[in-house]
């Protein structure tokens, strides 16, 4: 396993003491700072990659996307939306980037109605409870039916995979988060490791894969060893989000690594069963004391803690 963390496109704090923690992989966002050119296009993808590599860091994911909300929906602009996610594949390849961490999520991305739930000591956690959305109004987008969203994952798909196969960039498909549907009219179909293994089999490829979100799936009552296992026969594991939660898809909290429902050090021993050398980051972690939560679930301390409760793992599942 290389043992990642999520880093902003430019040289800040984390990125030393990640660096001091022994971290070597950095997961990156697009580089929106790139005012002359697009943040998809090759040169600041090649700039944002050797910023990382004069660091000390490998930037082996990036986990963002060019709008992508029109493809989504299936409606007018999704061919141009289509075009500009293809040259993005093709830039990431040309930059040496070997992963893409990306979504199906329409309308809004990962989604909590509390980002102030306390845990433990009085820790901050963003949380979900799905009867405060029961009178929410409708998005602008309206009903939108998993039908659609299936038919207009497939589409995409088959738009896409070709380019990543061309590219050798590995699509790393992220579960919806929550794992609930619909949240105001919106459906969600990429609720379970069922549901990602469906997506992923649309259109098969050996770059056609997924992010292991554990928090999210383990939300959704899937058994995160046996989900290990089955993406990782089919060499479909590309990502890891190493976190984990407490509750159900209809009410649910973050929490610290070391104090939710899944056995962590199993997990991790899973992935080492399995052979997995790809990345895993820690994620969604507690806002904690003398923090000011502008940033939840990505503060400083937490991400420290999860980087080091991680690679406590790491060595206990290689002694075993």
């Amino acid at each position: 396993m290389k043992l990642a963390e999520v880093f902003p496109s430019q040289p800040n704090r984390l990125w030393h003491l990640a660096k001091q923690l022994g971290v070597d992989h950095a997961v990156g966002g697009l580089p929106w700072e790139e005012k002359q050119e697009k943040p998809w296009d090759l040169m600041p993808l090649i700039r944002m990659k050797q910023r990382f590599a004069d660091f000390g860091l490998e930037l082996s994911v990036i986990e963002s996307m060019p709008p992508s909300n029109h493809i989504k929906l299936g409606t007018a602009g999704r061919e141009e939306e289509i075009e500009q996610f293809q040259r993005f594949i093709t830039n990431m390849g040309a930059a040496g980037i070997p992963v893409l961490c990306y979504n199906f999520m329409a309308q809004f991305n990962w989604f909590r109605t509390s980002t102030t739930t306390r845990t433990r000591g009085g820790a901050l956690v963003s949380s979900y409870d799905h009867s405060l959305m029961k009178d929410a109004p409708l998005t602008e987008a309206g009903i939108v039916t998993e039908d659609q969203l299936w038919e207009n994952l497939e589409y995409f798909m088959q738009r896409i995979v070709p380019v990543a196969e061309q590219a050798k960039v590995k699509l790393a498909l992220h579960p919806d988060d929550p794992p609930i549907t619909p949240i105001r009219g919106v459906s969600r179909i990429l609720r379970s490791a069922a549901a990602l293994q469906r997506a992923i089999d649309l259109v098969p490829s050996k770059y056609n894969g997924i992010t292991l979100c554990q928090g999210t799936l383990a939300t959704a009552g899937d058994d995160i060893p046996e989900v290990i296992r089955q993406f990782a026969k089919q060499d479909k594991l590309f990502f890891v989000h190493f976190r984990d939660v407490r509750g159900t898809p209809e009410k649910f909290e973050e929490t610290f690594h070391d104090d939710g429902k899944t056995n962590m050090l199993e997990a991790m021993q899973t992935y080492y069963e399995v052979g997995f050398n790809g990345p895993a980051r820690p994620d969604h972690v507690p806002t904690m004391e003398g923090e000011d939560n502008a940033n939840p679930g990505y503060e400083l301390l937490g991400r420290l803690y999860g980087i080091g409760y991680i690679r406590g793992l790491m060595e206990a599942s290689v002694a075993k």
